[in-house]
């Protein structure tokens, strides 16, 4: 029972850590706000650590954080390749076709209120689709290699990156087109000077939604064929093996990459957006 007095010990540690680096006078806000996750995820690794050791889990049902962290060291070569199928090729090369598709028809839409009543309802449709009904019907039609993947990712960012965009569209006022119109600026002019800056906060957070759809899209779409490579592939056919540490890495490569994928786009979002108040 040592190492679970240990693991005790360890929470409470971090606990009073993190609350006293909360609620201090610390003058780099920006350390903080990366510090203090770390040390709570770190916690949480150790605890875990501890108890699976403590209690005596058998791994097939949850390995150590140790042994997850060694099977990724002796893997890295599969781990990577399996990185580039799923997040490169599959989730985005569709996240970026599924974004300028619903970039275009916000667009589209914003232009008629006839397409409007009607590409909404039909997008609702569409995010409302089952992954588990649409990725085997997709590789079917694209084949299982990455491009089905991709497929399926687009169909799922669609329609929470449209929503965003259609709304961010309509988010100037009257008195901001009416200056444009003052200037003598035709629709076009007003969309790219007016508008799609307006709407920026709006398509982020479309996009950083998105970002989480689009993992989760490819890896479940593999499950329903893919080549013998791709997160998904690796985690269906280690679960089979009951080889649960290879599982678990590629779990942890998919949190981090979508963590990663999330902070992109966060960070670009700081730069492009800095006037808003949310960014001050």
């Amino acid at each position: 029972m040592m190492y679970v007095v240990l693991g005790f010990i360890v929470w409470g540690a971090g606990w009073v850590l993190n609350v006293y680096l909360a609620n201090g006078k610390q003058s780099n806000a920006w350390a903080m706000q990366i510090l203090i996750p770390l040390i709570f995820g770190l916690t949480i690794v150790l605890v875990w650590e501890c108890f699976v050791i403590g209690f005596e889990v058998n791994p097939v049902f949850l390995p150590r954080p140790s042994d997850i962290v060694l099977r990724m060291v002796s893997e890295t070569s599969r781990l990577w390749a399996d990185f580039y199928q799923t997040i490169i090729k599959g989730a985005l090369t569709g996240y970026i076709i599924g974004g300028l598709a619903a970039l275009a028809i916000a667009i589209l839409a914003d232009r008629s209120d006839f397409l409007t009543r009607g590409v909404l309802p039909v997008g609702s449709f569409m995010a409302a689709l089952p992954i588990v009904g649409i990725a085997p019907i997709f590789v079917k039609w694209f084949g299982s290699d990455w491009e089905s993947k991709a497929a399926v990712v687009a169909v799922m960012v669609f329609f929470p990156i449209l929503v965003n965009i259609v709304a961010g569209l309509r988010d100037t006022t009257v008195m901001q087109r009416d200056l444009m119109r003052t200037y003598g600026a035709g629709y076009w002019p007003t969309l790219i000077k007016l508008r799609i800056p307006a709407a920026m906060p709006f398509i982020f957070n479309g996009l950083k939604i998105a970002t989480t759809l689009a993992l989760i899209g490819a890896i479940v779409a593999e499950f329903f064929g893919s080549p013998t490579v791709g997160m998904g592939f690796r985690i269906s056919t280690s679960f089979g093996q009951l080889a649960l540490d290879m599982v678990w890495a590629e779990i942890a490569v998919a949190a981090l990459a979508g963590s990663a994928f999330y902070g992109i786009v966060t960070l670009i979002e700081r730069g492009v957006t800095f006037w808003h108040p949310s960014q001050r």
